[in-house]
C-alpha cells in the first residue's frame, strides 16, 4: 500500500467498510445490489444479482416454512441454510468492492481499477473492468461478472468436502435438482412469474449458462419494466408472500420472514485464491449466447411445483402412518 496516495488509501478503507456493513445477511445484500443499480443503471449485473438474491432469501425461508420442516430434519435444513448463506456472502464479499471501485471511477472521471488487487479479486475480472471502461460493452461485462462469481464459489462451496458430503451428495439435493425446485423466479406486480430452473447446480458451466439465461429474461425490453416495478414496490423480506401477494390464487405454502427465522452468521474469511490462474475461461462461457430450452413464463409451472411439494408431504405422511400401524 506504500505506493498509494492518501486519497486511494481512504477509498480502499471506505470500500472495505461499506462492503462489510452491507454483507450482513440476505436482506442487506439484496437491498445493496438494488440501490447500487439505481445509482449505476449501466451495471445491469447488479439488478440481476438483487433479483437472484431475493430468490436465495425465499429458498432460505422455505426451509422454515409450512412444508420443508415436515420433510427434512433440522440438521439438513440448517446445513442447506448455511450453504446458501455462505455462497451469498462469498459472492458479495468478492463483487461489491468491484462495483464500488467502478462507482468511484465514474465519480472521479478516471479509472481506479488498479485498486482491485487490494480486494483479492481475480485477474480475469480486473481485465474485464478495464475493458468495459474502454469499450462500454454491457453484455460482455454482465457475462464476465456471472463467470467470475460462479468461479468464486466453485472451490470454497461446491468442491468443499463438508458441503459436498452433507449437501450436494445428500438425497434431498439430488431430489431437488431432479424436480427443478432450484428455480430462479422473477415476478411482476400483475401476478405473473418468469424465470428459469437450474438442474445440475454442481456444474460450473450449467450455473454460468443459467446466469446468462436469467440476464436475458430480466432485461428483455418488454419484461424489464415489470420486474423493475416489482423490485421498486416490494420490500424484500425473504418470505414467499413477497411474490404471492400479487397472485390471483395462492399456493397455500406459508414461509416466515428471514430476519425472524435465522440469526446473523459470522463468517470467517477463507484463504484467497485467484481462480483464473488455474482454471481456463472457456470460450463457451464468454461467447455462446443464452438458449432457452424451456418456456420462460412460469406462472402455471409455479403452482404445479407447489402441488408436487404438497403431494410429497402427503406421501410422506401416508408412509409414516403405515409405519405406525
Amino acid at each position: 500500500m506504500n505506493h498509494l496516495t492518501i486519497q486511494e488509501r481512504t477509498i480502499i478503507r471506505q470500500i472495505a467498510t461499506e462492503t462489510n456493513k452491507k454483507n450482513v445477511d440476505n436482506i442487506s445484500r439484496t437491498e445493496a445490489y438494488f440501490s447500487y443499480f439505481k445509482k449505476n443503471p449501466d451495471i445491469i449485473w447488479s439488478f440481476l444479482a438483487s433479483m437472484v438474491s431475493r430468490n436465495g432469501g425465499w429458498n432460505m425461508c422455505d426451509l422454515q416454512g409450512s412444508i420443508f420442516p415436515q420433510l427434512l430434519s433440522d440438521m439438513t435444513r440448517k446445513q442447506l441454510f448455511l450453504t446458501y448463506e455462505r455462497a451469498n456472502w462469498l459472492i458479495f464479499h468478492d463483487v461489491f468492492p468491484q462495483l464500488l471501485v467502478y462507482q468511484y471511477s465514474t465519480k472521479l472521471n478516471r479509472q481506479m481499477f488498479h485498486l482491485l488487487p487490494h480486494f483479492h479479486v481475480s485477474t480475469f475480472i480486473q481485465k474485464e473492468w478495464v475493458r468495459y471502461w474502454k469499450e462500454n460493452d454491457k453484455d460482455r461485462l454482465t457475462t464476465s461478472l456471472i463467470i467470475n462469481e460462479q468461479n468464486v464459489i466453485q472451490t470454497p462451496i461446491i468442491d468443499h468436502p463438508v458441503y459436498k458430503k452433507k449437501v450436494f451428495q445428500s438425497k434431498i439435493f439430488s431430489f431437488q435438482d431432479w424436480l427443478h425446485f432450484s428455480c430462479v423466479l422473477f415476478p411482476t406486480c400483475g401476478g405473473e412469474v418468469y424465470g428459469a430452473s437450474a438442474n445440475g447446480f454442481k456444474s460450473l458451466s450449467k450455473r454460468i449458462n443459467l446466469g446468462k439465461r436469467l440476464a436475458n429474461i430480466l432485461f428483455h425490453p418488454r419484461l424489464f419494466p415489470y420486474f423493475y416495478e416489482f423490485a421498486e414496490k416490494t420490500p424484500h423480506t425473504g418470505s414467499r408472500n413477497d411474490y404471492e401477494q400479487y397472485f390471483k390464487t395462492k399456493s397455500g405454502q406459508k414461509t416466515p420472514i428471514l430476519r425472524a427465522s435465522f440469526p446473523v452468521i459470522e463468517h470467517n474469511q477463507h484463504a484467497y485464491e485467484d481462480w483464473s490462474k488455474h482454471r481456463r475461461v472457456s470460450p463457451v462461457w464468454l461467447y455462446l449466447p443464452a438458449k432457452h430450452r424451456q418456456p420462460i413464463h412460469l406462472t402455471d409451472w409455479y403452482f404445479a411445483k407447489s402441488n408436487q411439494l404438497q403431494l410429497m408431504l402427503a406421501m410422506q405422511r401416508t408412509l409414516q402412518l403405515k409405519k405406525w400401524k
